[in-house]
């Protein structure tokens, strides 16, 4: 039988209790171990029933039970003194308020000024298990982004979309295939308070769909969740905040205009002026065509205006080094999405599907999301330095003639959140040797870590991977009894894992290029290492395979049906439905991270680095994150043939090298016991990985670049292009035009300089005549190129010197630079477009060469 309607029983607390309520509905308890404590003590049945929900917590408790906390005074006590310290961490000044005037200019131009709000648009965020609005990497590192700009106090608001039924839930049939399962949530019994009053309206092919909005309270960070599940929509568009990543093609085109168009609009509902707007991927990406229809109706700017205007404020992250990953849609369907738009843009849709393509795409080329975002975006960003240097590779035809290495896409490398991720045992040994607030500690108190007792340490570690055994044992178990064995049939589950054995963890998205499977291809080496007596070595896998990636569920079957051997199976498992909750006790309990891409293909990969900050040494392919900052001794690099063109070549080659660095260096270093019980030498390397990675593998540090070296210059950049009517973007548009109309007439006719040779340290004097056609020299920069050569005369480590007028005549320009180094040297003239208001001096793409 059906309910005709159903609703939400919340409980009658005490009003003595009345701060349980306030605790509970601020996110910041995921992450306060304070908070986490208190609730506990509520009741530790109920809190471990709710799986350490707080709001659910309150819904399984006794009315009973409340009386009792009511007149408990230590309860009440330190109840108080929790609320006390929230209100106090909400309240007073931290990191981004405390800075003095002038510190820190960013890069890029603009420097430092009045940074009044970021709007951070994703489609995921991962903020806690009881919060299942997340998928897996992207929707991790934004939880992490929020948590780590509420710890700084950076004004910062985040936008997404409440997805009704989250992401799946992962279970296996008896052949070890995934099996998706979709929960059905309700926001009422989660940490989400609706906003009332509030309905925000997008339309979908000249059909209106409406939406709510959630506030979830992330410390003081703010998120909104648009949903679509409301009344005024007929059945089909209640549907469209279903899933996550759920769908076909239309399905996500109507969520991407919800989340990008929508978001923008709730946040003028809810009276949030953001002045940066920042895109965590393309899925966000129509935002951008809001904000310049926006600008067109309201302030009467044209649509070459409009994209200045936007642009000044706006910045786009990239997360993806495969183009596979990126959304595109196809000209039909943007025909009939977008051609309202365009009609009220007075602009054709072939104009709009120019921002989605790249030069020379025919216009009926499906429209590209990431291209969309870098072209209304004044900067870019990939999450880790390899990945940036990837993306440029990637994105390199959107400039035209800009050498890759000057493409306008920077990096900000990413980072966790640390006081989600670490362990009590070993937050409090950083707290004890580091700092007592390590997670803001510089690298010189990190290196106060090497000084902490070898057993400490230790210590630490094994509690860590005693607490991961007891997990696993106790999930198996379940799991095996979901599939309707009996209790006795799943007794060996007691038995599985060793706390003492080397544990290795593999636990992310099972996507082809991460190979999950890499060590399976040597199946009888594998055995070896799980089957010692002496030197045992288990495995942990988890990690969840799209809906739709067949490959990626093969590998999760490959992974499984290993398991199942009984030589195996106590040393080697396979944990279901994975989430934060195993994500964060995989990483306390494991003592080395394995991570096996195809290099380049990671963009970062931060699940290595929550476990590196619980002191577990990684094993991995020099990408993402762990290719700038390996230093030989921090852990161990798998090498990498990416000369090799065949696929299983290759794979074959790197699997030798993994094998070769367990079986000769790993697993004989962790056993290593001759000084007594701890492994000394491991030890040492688990010291000095923390002292390398600790202080940069930080959320906070991550934040931090991010407000220095983008969000200020943007800030800056919007508040110089978009004063007095927009002035400024206007100009800027008209500039722009006139430029790229007279850039054929531009070129260096000739250069001229001194003799071949010079000696170290002397000072060169080049000359350069030049053509501007109808340009004036203040509409360009002239500029003088040089450093050392490589073998085929290619500038390495290139510098630019401005070159200035010569002679007062405006053909002539002359330039200087020193050799400071000994070998082939040389230099080039180019010019390029100059103008106070660009972000990037190469944003044009046009470069006059010598």
């Amino acid at each position: 039988m059906r309910a005709l309607r159903s609703f939400t029983v919340r409980p009658r607390i005490p009003p003595e209790l009345a701060p349980l309520e306030a605790l509970a509905m601020n996110l910041r308890w995921a992450w306060d171990t304070q908070t986490r404590d208190l609730f506990r003590w509520v009741d530790p049945e109920a809190w471990d029933a709710s799986i350490h929900d707080p709001v659910r917590l309150l819904s399984l408790v006794s009315q009973e039970r409340l009386e009792t906390l009511r007149a408990d005074p230590g309860f009440t006590r330190f109840m108080g003194e929790v609320h006390h310290e929230l209100r106090r961490y909400l309240e007073h000044p931290r990191w981004f308020q405390s800075r003095r005037e002038g510190d820190g200019d960013g890069d890029g131009g603009g420097g430092r000024t009045a940074l009044r709000s970021v709007a951070y648009f994703s489609p995921e965020f991962g903020i806690a298990e009881a919060l299942p609005q997340y998928s897996g990497g992207l929707g991790v590192l934004a939880g992490d982004h929020l948590k780590a700009a509420s710890d700084l106090g950076v004004p910062l608001v985040g936008i997404g979309l409440f997805y009704r039924h989250g992401y799946f839930r992962q279970a296996q049939n008896p052949d070890g295939w995934q099996v998706e399962n979709y929960p059905d949530l309700d926001p009422y019994a989660m940490a989400l308070t609706l906003c009332e009053g509030v309905r925000v309206t997008v339309d979908l092919a000249r059909q209106p769909l409406h939406a709510q909005l959630w506030r979830a309270d992330v410390g003081r960070v703010p998120l909104y969740l648009l949903d679509a599940d409301v009344e005024e929509n007929p059945v089909d568009l209640r549907q469209v905040t279903d899933r996550l990543y759920g769908g076909d093609t239309e399905h996500r085109l109507r969520q991407e205009i919800l989340l990008g168009i929508g978001g923008v609009r709730a946040l003028e509902a809810v009276g949030v002026d953001a002045q940066v707007f920042h895109t965590n991927e393309g899925h966000a990406g129509f935002l951008g065509l809001e904000r310049v229809r926006r600008s067109m109706l309201d302030d009467g700017l044209g649509f070459d205006e409009a994209v200045e205007a936007v642009r000044a404020g706006s910045i786009f992250t990239t997360h993806t080094p495969v183009p596979a990953g990126i959304d595109r849609f196809p000209r039909p369907l943007m025909d009939e999405y977008f051609s309202g738009w365009a009609a009220e843009c007075g602009v054709s849709v072939d104009d709009l599907m120019a921002l989605g393509h790249r030069p020379g795409d025919p216009p009926d080329e499906p429209f590209n999301m990431a291209v969309m975002g870098l072209r209304l975006a004044g900067r870019a960003n990939g999450v880790a330095r390899l990945h940036g240097a990837v993306s440029r590779e990637m994105f390199a035809d959107l400039w035209g003639g800009v050498p890759v290495d000057e493409v306008p896409i920077t990096s900000v490398t990413n980072g966790v959140h640390a006081d989600t991720w670490v362990s009590p045992e070993m937050s409090d040994l950083l707290g004890r040797h580091v700092l007592p607030e390590w997670s803001e500690a510089g690298p010189e108190r990190w290196g106060r870590i090497t000084a902490a007792g070898d057993d400490e340490l230790w210590r630490a570690r094994e509690q860590g991977r005693a607490r991961l055994v007891a997990f696993v044992r106790r999930r198996l178990a379940e799991s095996v009894l979901a599939r309707g064995l009996s209790r006795s049939d799943v007794s060996w589950c007691d038995q599985v894992l060793d706390p003492g054995a080397l544990t290795v963890c593999f636990a992310r998205r099972f996507a082809t290029y991460k190979r999950a499977t890499l060590l399976l291809a040597q199946p009888e080496r594998l055995k070896l290492l799980v089957g010692s007596a002496d030197r045992p070595v288990q495995f942990v896998f988890a990690g969840k395979a799209h809906p739709a990636d067949e490959p990626g569920k093969e590998m999760i079957r490959q992974v499984v049906a290993f398991t199942h051997d009984h030589d195996v199976r106590h040393r080697f498992v396979f944990l279901e439905d994975y989430d934060i909750a195993v994500a964060r006790t995989l990483c306390h309990g494991a003592d080395v991270w394995l991570n096996t891409p195809r290099r380049p293909q990671e963009a970062c990969g931060t699940s290595g680095m929550k476990a590196a900050l619980n002191g577990a040494l990684n094993c991995s392919v020099l990408d993402g994150w762990w290719d700038e900052l390996f230093d030989g001794e921090n852990g161990w690099a798998i090498s990498s043939a990416e000369t090799v063109e065949d696929e299983d070549r290759r794979d074959e080659i790197e699997a030798n090298s993994l094998f070769e660095l367990l079986e000769e260096q790993i697993v004989p270093l962790f056993f290593d016991r001759f000084g007594g019980p701890v492994p000394r030498r491991w030890v040492q390397r688990m010291k000095h990985g923390l002292h390398t990675l600790g202080p940069e593998v930080l959320a906070s540090r991550m934040v931090r670049d991010y407000v220095e070296r983008l969000y200020e210059p943007t800030a800056a950049q919007d508040e110089k292009v978009n004063v007095a009517g927009h002035g400024p973007a206007r100009d800027l548009a008209a500039w722009k035009a006139r430029v790229r109309g007279a850039w054929d007439e531009v070129r260096v006719r000739s250069v001229a300089t001194s003799d071949q040779v010079a000696d170290l340290g002397t000072e060169r004097v080049v000359n350069a005549v030049v053509a501007l056609g109808t340009l004036s020299p203040a509409d360009v920069e002239v500029q003088l190129v040089h450093g050392p050569v490589g073998q085929h005369d290619e500038i390495e480590l290139a510098e630019a010197v401005t070159m200035v007028p010569a002679d007062g005549d405006a053909s002539r320009f002359a330039g200087r630079f020193s050799c400071d180094r000994t070998g082939r040297y040389g230099f080039t003239v180019r010019i390029v477009p100059h103008h106070p208001d660009l972000a990037s001096p190469v944003e044009l793409g046009r470069i006059a060469w010598a």
